[in-house]
This record gives C-alpha cells, sequence and structure tokens, in this order.
C-alpha cells in the first residue's frame, strides 16, 4: 500500500534554508501622562464612586500633619474643597461652617477643609474668616498647592485639564465628600466656583444618611429630621407595621411611617 507521507528527499536535493536576524523595528513608547512641575499627579484621574473606600492620604494642615483615615477614626466626615486663599465665596462658606460645629459635632461629623494654597497663607486667611464672619474655625484646612489631594479626589475643573500644558496647573473646584465611620464614600456635591454650598443641605444629607442606616428607611423630597419617612419597597407592609407602627400606604410601593426625630 502507497504511503500518503511523502518520503524524505534525497540528501544531494534537499533544499537549504538560512536563517536571517530578526528585523529590528524602532516601536515609539505612548508616553506616559503629562507632568508639570511642581504637579505630580497624572492628568488621567479615578473614578469616585458612592459606596468606594475614600482614597488615603497624608498631607499638611493648619492643624499639623494628618493621615486622612486616621483623621475620621470612627466617626462621620466632610472634605470640602475650596479654589483658593483669600476669595469672597470661600470665606463666607468657611465661616458658615465654622458656626455650624456643634451641629456637626452633634451628629458624630469632624470637618476638615482644603484650599488650593500653602500653609503660608492658610493662617492668614482664617483670621480674615474669623474676622468677616464673626467665627472661630477650628477644623483644620488641608494645604493642597500642589494639587495632589483635588486630584486624588478629582475635584479639578475640565477646561483646566484640558488645557493642563499651557496654564501648567489646574484648577480646584467646589467639591464637598461625605465620608463614614467604614471609610464609604456616601455623597459627593459638585459646584461651580461662582456659586456658594448650602450648609443646611449638607446637615440634612448627613440626617438622612445616618437615619437610614439606624432605621432602615429612605427619605423623600425635602425631608427633614422628624417628617414622615418611607418603608422600602423590600419591607412588606405587615413587617413595616411590626416595626414602625402605623403605616400610611399611599401606593403598594408608596408607604410612609414616621419614626420621630
Amino acid at each position: 500500500m502507497a504511503s500518503f507521507l511523502p518520503r524524505a528527499a534525497p540528501r544531494a536535493f534537499r533544499p537549504t534554508f538560512r536563517i536571517f536576524a530578526r528585523p529590528q523595528f524602532n516601536v515609539q513608547r505612548p508616553s506616559a501622562p503629562l507632568f508639570r512641575r511642581y504637579l505630580s499627579t497624572p492628568t488621567e484621574q479615578p473614578r469616585l464612586r458612592l459606596g468606594s473606600t475614600a482614597p488615603d492620604f497624608t498631607a499638611k494642615t493648619t492643624h499639623g500633619d494628618i493621615n486622612f483615615h486616621n483623621f475620621i477614626g470612627n466617626s462621620w466626615a466632610i472634605l470640602f474643597s475650596h479654589p483658593a486663599d483669600f476669595t469672597p465665596v470661600c470665606t463666607t462658606e468657611l465661616g458658615a461652617f465654622a458656626k455650624l460645629k456643634d451641629e456637626f459635632e452633634k451628629r458624630g461629623v469632624k470637618m476638615i477643609g482644603l484650599s488650593a494654597n500653602d500653609l503660608g497663607s492658610h493662617d492668614q486667611w482664617v483670621d480674615d474668616i474669623n474676622e468677616v464672619c464673626q467665627t472661630n474655625v477650628q477644623f483644620p484646612i488641608i494645604a493642597d498647592a500642589d494639587r495632589k489631594v483635588a486630584f486624588l479626589y478629582d475635584m479639578i475643573n475640565q477646561d483646566d485639564l484640558d488645557n493642563i500644558a499651557e496654564k501648567g496647573i489646574a484648577f480646584t473646584i467646589r467639591s464637598v465628600f461625605i465620608i463614614d465611620p467604614n471609610k464609604k464614600i456616601r455623597l459627593t456635591m459638585m459646584y461651580p466656583a461662582s456659586t456658594g454650598r448650602n450648609t443646611s443641605e449638607v446637615l440634612r444629607v448627613i440626617d438622612s444618611l445616618q437615619t437610614g442606616d439606624k432605621k432602615g428607611i429612605a427619605t423623600p423630597i425635602n425631608w427633614q429630621a422628624g417628617e414622615d419617612v418611607i418603608v422600602p419597597p423590600s419591607v412588606s407592609t405587615a413587617d413595616a407595621r411590626k416595626k414602625f407602627g402605623e403605616v400610611r400606604e399611599v401606593k403598594p410601593y408608596l408607604r410612609y411611617t414616621n419614626i420621630g426625630k
């Protein structure tokens, strides 16, 4: 039976092969993220989502060097940023937060501010805030002249990122991060530089988050502490009545109850 496999060619007719060196290609690697003098953070920023762990960092503040997670400890915390020292809107904001010190402490919340300047001007600016707002700023303010924390928390203006090669350093926007004792981000707020924040809204949100964690409820639009709350859809009306007492059913999916303050 003939074989289907090719026979080896006689040695005299076997072809010879030369091995040539593999050609070398000059491949240009992509350039590293853009860095500028005094700016040690890349332009590509992390995405911070609700429920993600708040990035930890060390920084110089008006109260000395801190580690952010150690600063929070077992408390809630709010981190709020400012574009610069000696700016009018920022001055009114820090004064307002300082006046609410007792309200935040009542809720177990630590405050910490951030301004895109070094410590040399922070102390002078705090004196101005205390004078103008008739208050006493007692929470620390982070010195973030190199924008390390601002970049870490993506508190950066997009227009400045798009033109960072020309401007050299990005503008810090007004941001608020509410962080729980587990170091989880629970709420973020972003404001343009021209718009001052609402301290009452920050307190209202903290009340809502803390009440929801303790009681297992949700809060409706414009809710204030002491008003009716919403029974989550995951809880049956029968179980809700056992837990809360009276339950007012507007729709099978919309039920109210009152848990007091």
